[in-house]
């Protein structure tokens, strides 16, 4: 029987599709902490504007993580993957 029950096998399956892919980006997140000990990106930053000439710089900026940090984004990733659905 299809019924209500349909809808709601859709929305779980839904919600464990959503909570297994952020999972994954934690996964991702963690390993990337670990390895690295960090984020670091670079992004313009405009110096001097005077109409027709712009002088800009790379600025770069970090996110210390510490290892301790990754390992815990790692195991909560882990987790969400691997935890059982609810039948």
């Amino acid at each position: 029987m299809r019924g209500t029950s349909g809808g709601l096998t859709s929305t779980r399956f839904l919600k464990e599709t959503s909570m297994r892919a952020i999972g994954f980006v934690l996964i991702a997140l963690g390993i990337a902490g670990l390895l690295y000990g960090g984020f670091t990106w670079t992004h313009k930053d405009k110096v001097v504007d005077l109409g027709a000439v712009e002088i800009s710089r790379d600025k770069h900026e970090t996110l210390p993580m510490p290892p301790l940090v990754g390992a815990v984004v790692l195991i909560a990733g882990v987790a969400m993957v691997l935890k059982p659905s609810h039948q």
